[in-house]
């Protein structure tokens, strides 16, 4: 399977085995895994890659790749997942997730936002799903702060405590507010 989206500057893509060791060069850093549980070992990043091609597989939609179409820059990831979380509330179990990891050059160019509304467009469109969740750390202001910048509403009653990584926040939004 291969997918390809189009926004404006980026391109969200199916990953291909090259795509392993640009992302464990862009994204396998201090600052990007600071809220991720810290650096990974090249095995953990294999796994990690395996995992999302196979989620494309049995989905249809994965963390796609995002790549800069000036350069062709890889630049991280953005995408859907069923949402397989430790310890999160049962209501979350399966449901479908937004999640993106960009590489800190990258960050406060707007990148993020226009991955993730994307993504979003795809959940809503060609995916046909009712809603979308997201999580991240609390202490992670900048990734709640895009969530809220997508039009995802906070959910305190999903909100839950991640073992080894500590109080998670949740985000929200269904199909009906989805406005593009």
């Amino acid at each position: 399977m291969s997918f390809a989206h189009q926004t404006a500057r980026l391109t969200l893509r199916s990953w291909r085995d090259e795509d392993v060791d640009a992302f464990e060069a862009a994204c396998n850093t201090p600052a990007v895994t600071r809220y991720l549980g810290g650096l990974q070992t090249r095995e953990q990043i294999e796994a990690a890659a395996a995992r999302i091609r196979a989620c494309e597989a049995q989905n249809g939609f994965c963390f796609w790749v995002v790549e800069r179409q000036a350069d062709g820059a890889f630049l991280g990831f953005c995408g859907l997942k069923p949402m397989r979380v430790d310890n999160s509330p049962e209501a979350l179990v399966d449901q479908p997730e937004i999640g993106w990891r960009l590489r800190e050059d990258a960050w406060g160019k707007g990148y993020a936002k226009e991955a993730a509304t994307a993504a979003l467009g795809l959940a809503f469109g060609r995916f046909a799903l009712d809603q979308v969740y997201a999580i991240t750390m609390a202490e992670n202001a900048s990734s709640w702060g895009l969530m809220r910048r997508i039009g995802m509403t906070a959910r305190p009653d999903l909100d839950f405590d991640m073992p080894g990584y500590g109080r998670h926040v949740t985000y929200r939004i269904g199909s009906d507010e989805w406005t593009g």
